[in-house]
């Protein structure tokens, strides 16, 4: 069994509430449809409905009109949302009569839905640039308690044969938003990662910290900050199998970590791989997605308090489906975790 094909089955048996609030966009009609057919979600839709039903019978899609259509012009359904980010956002110097206006916005009237508790996750960007779909998620639905950075993460799908990681998988992060996190931010970083690899891959975490040196055998500010970051991962998940600072081939060839880091239940082994900054995330996952012809799933966001996932402008249909049964199951394994 495939990983989306695993995936589909834990959506479908236990459909979430998603957001859809690009609802008139073709590529994102067309996923909707799928997702609608295959029972993975309850679609919600924001929009007119009858501007989104001709778009689908241009696509002559045949389920779109089972989805729940939100109006982000109904007054009478959007003001308890218009409070609620009065509330949220009175301090910013939010007034009641601004608020009303910006839950026209879909991306926040979605947030809004999944903060108001009638929502479970969302998925959006197929029009909107990043920007506009993490400011709605940070002003609404803002971290999880003890996280403060939200992060990126992609599945790598190796191909048949490599020996490293595990299933033919490995994940690796951050490859999306934090630049240059401090050793707090790359500890929080691993933490969700270790989720993500246990809640989408389906694997237990065994969690590598990864550096230029492993185990000393460099100093340099850079491996000190890898080293504090493993501690405080440990601090804030003590069953989290981790160590670091770990080189790649320590953490994940065997031979070469009996070598260079004797002893460790985590070297030779690791399933996720964190990397010490974005440029390295970016590079490494872009090289072994070219070179090796692994597939990328991904970015994965983490941190935020509820499932928000992004998508690429020039995401394909299958992109779509593929993020949203992602999505399902992040929201899925944060029901599991309560």
């Amino acid at each position: 069994m495939t990983l989306f094909e695993r995936l589909t089955l834990a959506a479908q048996g236990m459909p979430q509430r998603l957001v859809l609030p690009e609802s008139k966009e073709p590529r994102t009609l067309q996923a909707a449809d799928q997702i609608i057919e295959k029972k993975i979600a309850n679609v919600f839709l924001i929009g007119h409905k009858d501007e989104i039903i001709a778009e689908a019978d241009k696509l002559n899609l045949k389920h779109i009109a089972e989805a729940t259509f939100i109006n982000p012009d109904d007054e009478a359904f959007t003001e308890k949302y218009a409070l609620l980010f009065h509330e949220l956002r009175k301090k910013k110097g939010v007034t009641l009569e601004m608020a009303r206006e910006q839950v026209k916005n879909p991306l926040y009237l979605g947030c809004l839905m999944i903060k108001g508790e009638d929502a479970d996750c969302m998925v959006a960007g197929a029009l909107s640039p990043t920007s506009h779909v993490l400011r709605a998620a940070f002003q609404v639905l803002k971290t999880k308690p003890g996280i403060s950075v939200v992060s990126g993460a992609f599945i790598m799908l190796l191909p048949e044969g490599v020996p490293y990681g595990q299933d033919s998988m490995l994940v690796f992060a951050d490859c999306a938003v934090v630049p240059d996190p401090t050793s707090e931010e790359l500890a929080q970083i691993a933490v969700e990662t270790a989720k993500t690899t246990k809640n989408i891959a389906g694997l237990d975490p065994v969690v590598a910290m990864l550096s230029f040196s492993t185990w000393g055998s460099a100093s340099h500010e850079r491996v000190d900050k890898v080293r504090n970051a493993v501690e405080i991962a440990r601090q804030m998940d003590p069953a989290l199998k981790i160590d670091g600072e770990l080189q790649s081939d320590a953490a994940i060839v065997p031979e070469v970590a009996a070598k260079k880091a004797p002893g460790s239940e985590v070297a030779g082994h690791a399933n996720t791989l964190i990397f010490p900054s974005l440029e390295v995330g970016n590079i490494a996952y872009k090289l072994v997605q070219r070179l090796a012809g692994a597939g990328a799933v991904g970015p994965i966001l983490q941190g935020l308090a509820a499932p928000v996932n992004d998508l690429s402008r020039g995401a394909t249909v299958e992109d779509i489906v593929n993020t949203i049964i992602v999505t399902c199951n992040q929201a899925i394994g944060e029901k599991n975790a309560k």
